[in-house]
Protein backbone atom coordinates (compact mmCIF):
# COMPACT_ATOMS: atom_id res chain seq x y z
CA UNK A 1 0.00 0.00 0.00
CA UNK A 2 2.96 2.35 0.32
CA UNK A 3 3.08 2.51 -3.48
CA UNK A 4 -0.70 2.78 -3.85
CA UNK A 5 -1.51 5.53 -1.36
CA UNK A 6 -0.88 8.90 -2.97
CA UNK A 7 -1.17 7.47 -6.49
CA UNK A 8 -4.52 5.68 -6.75
CA UNK A 9 -7.98 6.48 -5.51
CA UNK A 10 -9.28 4.17 -2.77
CA UNK A 11 -12.68 2.54 -2.32
CA UNK A 12 -13.80 0.66 0.78
CA UNK A 13 -17.20 -1.05 0.65
CA UNK A 14 -18.58 -2.86 3.68
CA UNK A 15 -21.48 -5.14 2.79
CA UNK A 16 -22.97 -4.81 6.23
CA UNK A 17 -24.02 -8.12 7.83
CA UNK A 18 -23.14 -10.31 4.80
CA UNK A 19 -22.52 -13.96 5.70
CA UNK A 20 -19.53 -15.73 4.17
CA UNK A 21 -21.45 -18.90 3.28
CA UNK A 22 -24.14 -17.00 1.40
CA UNK A 23 -21.59 -14.87 -0.45
CA UNK A 24 -19.55 -17.97 -1.36
CA UNK A 25 -22.58 -19.91 -2.61
CA UNK A 26 -23.87 -17.08 -4.78
CA UNK A 27 -20.46 -16.50 -6.37
CA UNK A 28 -20.08 -20.22 -7.16
CA UNK A 29 -23.59 -20.38 -8.63
CA UNK A 30 -23.07 -17.37 -10.91
CA UNK A 31 -25.71 -15.33 -9.10
CA UNK A 32 -23.51 -12.27 -8.45
CA UNK A 33 -21.71 -11.83 -11.79
CA UNK A 34 -20.76 -8.17 -11.38
CA UNK A 35 -19.00 -8.80 -8.10
CA UNK A 36 -17.56 -12.16 -9.14
CA UNK A 37 -15.76 -10.74 -12.17
CA UNK A 38 -13.59 -8.71 -9.80
CA UNK A 39 -13.00 -11.36 -7.14
CA UNK A 40 -9.52 -12.90 -7.43
CA UNK A 41 -10.14 -16.28 -9.05
CA UNK A 42 -13.86 -15.54 -8.91
CA UNK A 43 -13.95 -16.43 -5.22
CA UNK A 44 -14.28 -14.60 -1.93
CA UNK A 45 -11.49 -14.90 0.61
CA UNK A 46 -12.58 -16.36 3.94
CA UNK A 47 -11.70 -14.01 6.81
CA UNK A 48 -12.51 -13.35 10.45
CA UNK A 49 -14.31 -10.14 11.35
CA UNK A 50 -12.68 -7.73 13.84
CA UNK A 51 -16.04 -7.29 15.60
CA UNK A 52 -19.42 -8.99 15.91
CA UNK A 53 -21.53 -5.92 15.10
CA UNK A 54 -21.26 -2.78 12.99
CA UNK A 55 -19.93 -0.22 15.45
CA UNK A 56 -17.19 -2.38 16.92
CA UNK A 57 -16.10 -3.77 13.57
CA UNK A 58 -15.92 -0.38 11.85
CA UNK A 59 -13.99 1.16 14.74
CA UNK A 60 -11.41 -1.59 14.19
CA UNK A 61 -11.45 -1.28 10.39
CA UNK A 62 -10.95 2.48 10.56
CA UNK A 63 -8.01 1.84 12.90
CA UNK A 64 -6.41 -0.29 10.16
CA UNK A 65 -7.60 -3.69 11.38
CA UNK A 66 -9.38 -5.13 8.37
CA UNK A 67 -10.90 -8.62 8.57
CA UNK A 68 -8.09 -11.11 9.25
CA UNK A 69 -7.35 -14.08 6.95
CA UNK A 70 -8.89 -17.21 8.47
CA UNK A 71 -5.58 -19.04 8.84
CA UNK A 72 -2.71 -18.92 11.35
CA UNK A 73 -0.74 -15.67 11.15
CA UNK A 74 0.66 -13.18 11.72
CA UNK A 75 -0.77 -11.50 8.63
CA UNK A 76 0.84 -8.24 7.43
CA UNK A 77 -1.69 -5.42 7.28
CA UNK A 78 -2.35 -2.97 4.46
CA UNK A 79 -2.73 -0.02 6.84
CA UNK A 80 -1.42 0.58 10.35
CA UNK A 81 -0.91 3.39 12.82
CA UNK A 82 2.70 3.81 13.82
CA UNK A 83 3.37 2.10 17.13
CA UNK A 84 6.29 0.17 18.53
CA UNK A 85 6.20 -3.60 18.53
CA UNK A 86 3.52 -4.10 15.88
CA UNK A 87 3.89 -7.63 14.52
CA UNK A 88 1.59 -7.01 11.54
CA UNK A 89 3.24 -3.86 10.16
CA UNK A 90 5.38 -4.86 7.17
CA UNK A 91 7.51 -3.10 4.58
CA UNK A 92 4.57 -2.53 2.25
CA UNK A 93 2.17 -1.33 4.95
CA UNK A 94 0.95 2.26 4.69
CA UNK A 95 1.85 3.64 8.10
CA UNK A 96 0.17 6.80 9.39
CA UNK A 97 0.80 9.03 12.39
CA UNK A 98 -2.80 9.79 13.25
CA UNK A 99 -5.27 7.89 15.47
CA UNK A 100 -7.15 6.31 12.55
CA UNK A 101 -6.84 5.41 8.89
CA UNK A 102 -9.33 8.01 7.72
CA UNK A 103 -7.40 10.95 9.14
CA UNK A 104 -4.17 9.31 8.03
CA UNK A 105 -5.38 9.33 4.44
CA UNK A 106 -6.57 12.92 4.84
CA UNK A 107 -3.04 13.85 5.95
CA UNK A 108 -1.78 12.13 2.78
CA UNK A 109 -3.92 14.48 0.67
CA UNK A 110 -7.07 12.42 0.19
CA UNK A 111 -10.60 13.75 0.26
CA UNK A 112 -12.32 11.38 2.68
CA UNK A 113 -16.01 10.73 2.01
CA UNK A 114 -18.50 8.47 3.78
CA UNK A 115 -21.79 7.33 2.26
CA UNK A 116 -23.48 5.75 5.24
CA UNK A 117 -26.11 3.05 5.43
CA UNK A 118 -27.07 1.49 8.76
CA UNK A 119 -28.04 3.50 11.83
CA UNK A 120 -24.52 3.98 13.17
CA UNK A 121 -23.97 6.39 10.26
CA UNK A 122 -27.23 8.34 10.40
CA UNK A 123 -26.11 11.33 12.53
CA UNK A 124 -29.51 11.28 14.24
CA UNK A 125 -28.00 10.99 17.72
CA UNK A 126 -24.57 11.33 19.33
CA UNK A 127 -23.64 7.69 18.70
CA UNK A 128 -24.59 8.03 15.04
CA UNK A 129 -22.04 10.83 14.61
CA UNK A 130 -18.94 8.94 15.77
CA UNK A 131 -18.11 6.94 12.63
CA UNK A 132 -19.17 9.48 9.97
CA UNK A 133 -17.47 12.19 12.04
CA UNK A 134 -14.10 10.72 11.11
CA UNK A 135 -14.60 11.82 7.50
CA UNK A 136 -14.22 15.25 5.92
CA UNK A 137 -17.54 14.72 4.18
CA UNK A 138 -20.36 12.36 5.09
CA UNK A 139 -23.77 11.59 3.63
CA UNK A 140 -26.80 9.81 5.01
CA UNK A 141 -30.51 9.98 4.21
CA UNK A 142 -33.43 7.72 5.12
CA UNK A 143 -33.32 6.42 1.54
CA UNK A 144 -29.86 4.95 2.32
CA UNK A 145 -31.06 3.08 5.40
CA UNK A 146 -32.09 -0.46 6.22
CA UNK A 147 -35.83 0.11 5.71
CA UNK A 148 -35.48 1.28 2.10
CA UNK A 149 -35.92 -1.36 -0.65
CA UNK A 150 -33.87 0.88 -2.97
CA UNK A 151 -31.15 1.83 -0.50
CA UNK A 152 -28.14 0.79 -2.55
CA UNK A 153 -29.33 2.52 -5.71
CA UNK A 154 -29.68 5.73 -3.72
CA UNK A 155 -26.23 5.31 -2.18
CA UNK A 156 -24.63 4.71 -5.57
CA UNK A 157 -26.32 7.80 -7.00
CA UNK A 158 -24.86 9.90 -4.18
CA UNK A 159 -21.41 8.38 -4.69
CA UNK A 160 -21.58 9.26 -8.37
CA UNK A 161 -22.38 12.87 -7.43
CA UNK A 162 -19.46 12.97 -4.99
CA UNK A 163 -16.98 11.72 -7.57
CA UNK A 164 -18.26 14.08 -10.27
CA UNK A 165 -17.87 17.10 -7.98
CA UNK A 166 -14.28 16.37 -6.94
CA UNK A 167 -11.42 18.20 -8.69
CA UNK A 168 -9.60 15.86 -11.04
CA UNK A 169 -6.26 16.21 -9.27
CA UNK A 170 -7.62 15.44 -5.79
CA UNK A 171 -7.23 11.87 -4.57
CA UNK A 172 -10.36 10.25 -3.12
CA UNK A 173 -10.97 7.79 -0.31
CA UNK A 174 -14.60 6.75 -0.73
CA UNK A 175 -16.26 4.60 1.93
CA UNK A 176 -19.72 3.07 1.40
CA UNK A 177 -21.54 1.15 4.11
CA UNK A 178 -24.13 -0.94 2.26
CA UNK A 179 -27.27 -1.44 4.36
CA UNK A 180 -29.27 -3.70 2.02
CA UNK A 181 -28.12 -7.02 3.56
CA UNK A 182 -29.05 -5.95 7.08
CA UNK A 183 -32.48 -6.80 8.44
CA UNK A 184 -35.12 -6.09 7.30
CA UNK A 185 -34.27 -7.61 3.92
CA UNK A 186 -37.40 -9.68 3.18
CA UNK A 187 -38.55 -7.20 0.53
CA UNK A 188 -35.67 -8.15 -1.78
CA UNK A 189 -37.12 -11.64 -2.42
CA UNK A 190 -40.17 -11.74 -4.70
CA UNK A 191 -43.09 -13.32 -2.88
CA UNK A 192 -41.64 -12.86 0.60
CA UNK A 193 -43.78 -11.12 3.20
CA UNK A 194 -43.21 -8.92 6.21
CA UNK A 195 -45.05 -11.45 8.33
CA UNK A 196 -42.71 -14.28 7.32
CA UNK A 197 -39.74 -12.04 7.99
CA UNK A 198 -36.11 -12.35 6.98
CA UNK A 199 -34.31 -15.58 6.15
CA UNK A 200 -31.12 -16.86 4.62
CA UNK A 201 -32.95 -16.75 1.27
CA UNK A 202 -33.94 -13.10 1.59
CA UNK A 203 -30.37 -12.32 2.68
CA UNK A 204 -29.17 -13.93 -0.56
CA UNK A 205 -31.72 -11.98 -2.60
CA UNK A 206 -30.43 -8.77 -1.03
CA UNK A 207 -26.89 -9.61 -2.19
CA UNK A 208 -28.22 -10.20 -5.71
CA UNK A 209 -29.88 -6.78 -5.53
CA UNK A 210 -26.58 -5.17 -4.55
CA UNK A 211 -24.78 -6.98 -7.35
CA UNK A 212 -27.17 -5.54 -9.94
CA UNK A 213 -26.05 -2.02 -9.07
CA UNK A 214 -22.47 -2.30 -7.84
CA UNK A 215 -21.04 -1.98 -11.34
CA UNK A 216 -22.10 1.68 -11.30
CA UNK A 217 -20.21 2.23 -8.06
CA UNK A 218 -17.07 0.59 -9.43
CA UNK A 219 -17.34 2.65 -12.62
CA UNK A 220 -17.64 5.90 -10.67
CA UNK A 221 -14.77 5.04 -8.32
CA UNK A 222 -12.43 4.33 -11.24
CA UNK A 223 -13.66 7.09 -13.56
CA UNK A 224 -10.75 9.44 -12.81
CA UNK A 225 -7.80 7.09 -12.29
CA UNK A 226 -7.01 3.57 -11.17
CA UNK A 227 -8.73 2.68 -7.92
CA UNK A 228 -7.75 0.16 -5.26
CA UNK A 229 -10.91 -1.43 -3.91
CA UNK A 230 -11.67 -3.44 -0.78
CA UNK A 231 -15.07 -5.12 -0.60
CA UNK A 232 -15.89 -7.05 2.55
CA UNK A 233 -18.41 -7.72 5.27
CA UNK A 234 -18.04 -6.27 8.74
CA UNK A 235 -19.76 -9.28 10.38
CA UNK A 236 -22.30 -11.94 9.52
CA UNK A 237 -25.67 -12.72 11.05
CA UNK A 238 -27.59 -15.79 12.19
CA UNK A 239 -30.96 -16.96 10.89
CA UNK A 240 -31.72 -19.64 13.46
CA UNK A 241 -28.30 -21.30 13.20
CA UNK A 242 -27.97 -23.52 16.30
CA UNK A 243 -30.85 -21.55 17.76
CA UNK A 244 -29.17 -18.14 17.31
CA UNK A 245 -30.70 -15.16 15.53
CA UNK A 246 -28.99 -11.88 14.69
CA UNK A 247 -25.45 -10.81 15.54
CA UNK A 248 -23.42 -9.27 18.38
CA UNK A 249 -22.82 -12.84 19.43
CA UNK A 250 -20.02 -15.38 19.09
CA UNK A 251 -21.32 -17.78 16.45
CA UNK A 252 -19.25 -18.93 13.46
CA UNK A 253 -21.66 -17.35 10.95
CA UNK A 254 -21.16 -13.99 12.64
CA UNK A 255 -17.37 -14.08 12.85
CA UNK A 256 -16.69 -15.50 9.36
CA UNK A 257 -16.92 -12.94 6.57
CA UNK A 258 -16.17 -12.58 2.84
CA UNK A 259 -13.32 -10.33 1.74
CA UNK A 260 -11.81 -9.23 -1.57
CA UNK A 261 -9.27 -6.63 -2.68
CA UNK A 262 -8.50 -5.70 -6.26
CA UNK A 263 -7.64 -2.86 -8.61
CA UNK A 264 -10.26 -1.17 -10.77
CA UNK A 265 -8.46 0.05 -13.92
CA UNK A 266 -8.78 3.74 -14.65
CA UNK A 267 -9.96 5.43 -17.86
CA UNK A 268 -6.46 5.35 -19.36
CA UNK A 269 -6.14 1.55 -18.99
CA UNK A 270 -5.57 -0.44 -22.20
CA UNK A 271 -8.67 -1.57 -24.10
CA UNK A 272 -10.14 -4.67 -22.52
CA UNK A 273 -8.56 -4.08 -19.11
CA UNK A 274 -11.67 -2.48 -17.65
Amino acid sequence: MRSVVGTDDLLLVTLDTLRFDVAEELAAAGRIPHLARHLPGGRWERRHAPGSFTFASHQAIFAGFLPTPAAPGPHPRLFAARFAGSETTAGGTFVYDTPDLVSGLADAGYRTVCVGGVGFFNRQGPLGTVLPGMFQESHWEPEFGVASPTSFEAQVARAEEVVAALPADRRLFLFVNVSALHQPNWFHLPGATREAGDSRETHAAALEYVDRHIGRLFAAASSRRRCFAIVCSDHGTAYGDDGYTGHRLGHEVVWTVPYAQFFLPGPDAPEGAR
